[in-house]
């Protein structure tokens, strides 16, 4: 039997990809920009590394726990906010332009996946090149000798990880509401294999109703995570046989 829930494969993830960006080219930007005496150095720095590192440990976490997973991915979020501001203090401290949302600069920046998808002929996207290669396509802008540039740029490049993120964290809520964590999964598939060990015995009739039962799992209560026979008229009959 394989894994109930695949983990892993963040690589190909395009939040973790951005963030891997974003962290390379904070480092950088530091070292050139920030007083290495300054405690902004770390912290910017903790900030790009923490983004880039929970979105990688809540995909592996994934395979056994969504509520870590989830979590995980709002603390790469949180932290990926946090180097934001950091980002427009800069900027604004030191009265340096501060690019629009929909300003020509921020565009181009914005644009370079759909460019670099348009003048491929193979269908093939930013997800499928290495880090290196990825980095290539904005080097104009994050080794620029300009930090406003370089700034501007990378609070560009911030949103767009904080957007997938953002739509990241949406599917795993949506994904938790409608098939259940780690443990309701794995319940469900020890269900399936009684079941199956079962098929020769049919389901009783209900002693209630003598309709046909249904195996169920407890939610709630002293017998949570239990299998349970359930009368298939529920709730107009609460008909219960223990398995």
């Amino acid at each position: 039997m394989g894994k109930i829930r695949s983990s892993g494969g963040y690589r190909k993830l395009a939040s973790f990809q951005t963030s891997t960006i974003v962290y390379d080219a904070t480092v950088w930007f530091c070292e050139k920009f920030v007083d290495r005496r300054s405690r902004t150095v770390d912290q910017m720095v903790q900030a790009a590394r923490s983004g880039r590192q929970n979105i990688a440990e809540g995909s592996r976490a994934s395979a056994t726990s969504s509520q870590t997973e989830l979590r995980l991915v709002n603390v790469a979020r949180a932290s990926l906010e946090e180097l934001l501001l950091d980002y427009e203090d800069f900027l604004r401290q030191r009265r340096l332009e501060m690019w629009e949302l929909n300003s020509t600069e921020a565009l181009a920046v914005r644009n370079v996946p759909k460019v670099f998808k348009k003048g491929r002929k193979d269908q093939s996207d930013l997800t499928d090149l290495t880090d290196q290669e990825r980095y290539v396509l904005y080097v104009e802008w994050l080794e620029h000798a300009d930090a406003a540039i370089r700034a501007n740029a990378l609070i560009c490049l911030i949103h767009q990880t904080n957007y997938l993120l953002d739509q990241q964290i949406l599917a795993l809520e949506e994904q938790f509401i409608t098939e259940g964590g780690y443990s309701e999964l794995l319940a469900t598939e020890r269900l399936k294999e009684r079941q199956k060990q079962k098929n020769t015995d049919p389901a009783p009739a209900c002693p209630k109703c003598s309709k046909p039962m249904v195996l169920r799992t407890a939610k709630t209560g002293k017998s949570a995570g239990k299998s349970f026979w359930g009368c298939s008229g529920y709730p107009d009959c609460k008909g219960v046989v223990e398995v």
